[in-house]
């Protein structure tokens, strides 16, 4: 059964810095940020690191009449822990135009882009939440990705495949391809590919989501999951295929099944994720069962980068009336992930580093007490 959202146990827990980057300064996005660290709570689970400008994030606190404590940096390398951080990656006069696509909002977004991924690169945060870009602005400034999964997939994922997962407390779906033109993505459904995001999916629930033995549903891409080829014969071809070779593998694995029945009978609820095929086959379903309050999340990189399930929402920039419920799950999935990577790691550490570690522990625990003991 899929896996419920829980609250965060800050007791004893490591504060851990995220990068948040500002996104296109003409949206939304600085406003559910700020809607977000600007709750003191926000500090008890951790460091905040907003990339960008001190003067535009100053801008967009008069709109939405917000105001806490900052400290402004040039570098992520001197942060207060009991402060807003804000990395500076320019001192320029930026022109804003609230609600508009332009050039300087396309190429802003990208240059805190690349600072806070250079320093997620570096170890310098734990994790980055990036807020939304609009892909026109972008491709004015020549960003020449289809949007954030594919430039950190180049960036991060050191030549190996990602996968574009959507999440909520009650579901969570993937895509085998991720911005492409419809003409294009029957063919890009091979069964190699559809394999290796089964794979990742796979791996993602159970490292990043704690989920040891996970529930995989896979759609079909045809109409009817292709109706035993009466239409189409990619779900025989492909699609089958993998499904089977991840069985064979051991994992949990079922399909391919109809996008429309698997949604609308509910039965999506008996699996811990879905594997969609295509961009609007899995977002359609999963934003109006979720909108508001799902997450994007980059699976199968080294680094925890996730986003909020919405856009720049141009048509209510500078209105004061965007809600921040997406951007906020977004923050705290990546401290989650953070966390349970860590864990995981420690879980299956070595046997032998368990125990040198648990030795040091009992060795550094018994000269405390002697020095504890001395000094009574």
């Amino acid at each position: 059964m899929p896996q419920q959202a829980t609250e965060i146990n800050i007791t004893g827990m490591e504060k851990r810095k995220i990068g948040i980057s500002i996104g296109d300064i003409n949206g939304i996005g600085l406003e559910v940020i700020l809607k977000t660290v600007v709750n003191k709570k926000i500090l008890d689970y951790c460091i905040p690191v907003i990339y960008g400008s001190s003067k535009v994030v100053s801008y967009h606190k008069n709109i939405v009449s917000i105001d806490f404590p900052f400290y402004a940096t040039r570098d992520a390398q001197h942060l207060q822990n009991d402060k807003v951080n804000i990395v500076n990656c320019w001192n320029d006069n930026v022109n804003i135009t609230l609600g508009k696509p332009t050039e300087t909002g396309g190429a802003y977004a990208l240059k805190a882009l690349e600072a806070a991924v250079k320093d997620l690169k570096y170890g310098l945060i734990d994790a980055l939440v990036t807020a939304p870009i609009n892909k026109h602005a972008m491709r004015m400034a020549d960003f020449p990705f289809a949007g954030h999964t594919e430039y950190l997939a180049q960036e991060l994922g050191e030549g190996k495949e990602s996968l574009m997962l959507m999440v909520s407390s009650s579901l969570k779906v993937g895509l085998v391809t991720n911005h492409l033109p419809v003409r294009e993505v029957a063919a890009a459904i091979t069964e190699e590919r559809v394999w290796q995001k089964i794979k990742i999916l796979h791996e993602t629930l159970r490292v990043d989501f704690g989920l040891e033995r996970p529930v995989i549903a896979v759609l079909g891409l045809n109409p009817h999951a292709g109706d035993e080829g009466v239409i189409g014969y990619e779900e025989i071809d492909c699609i089958r295929p993998a499904i089977l070779a991840a069985k064979e593998a051991g994992m949990l694995v079922m399909g391919p099944f109809p996008a429309d029945g698997l949604f609308g009978s509910g039965q999506y609820k008996k699996f811990d994720a879905v594997l969609a095929m295509y961009h609007d086959q899995g977002l359609v379903p999963f934003k109006a069962l979720s909108f508001g309050s799902g997450v994007n999340f980059t699976a199968g990189l080294g680094y925890v980068r996730t986003s909020p399930d919405h856009g720049t929402a141009y048509d209510i920039a500078g209105q004061n009336a965007a809600d921040p419920a997406s951007f906020r799950e977004a923050l705290f999935l990546a401290l989650d992930v953070a966390r349970n990577r860590k864990e995981y790691i420690e879980a299956h550490a070595n046997p032998m580093h368990r125990k040198e570690k648990a030795r040091e522990d009992e060795n550094a625990g018994a000269q405390d007490f002697v020095e504890e003991d001395r000094g009574r």
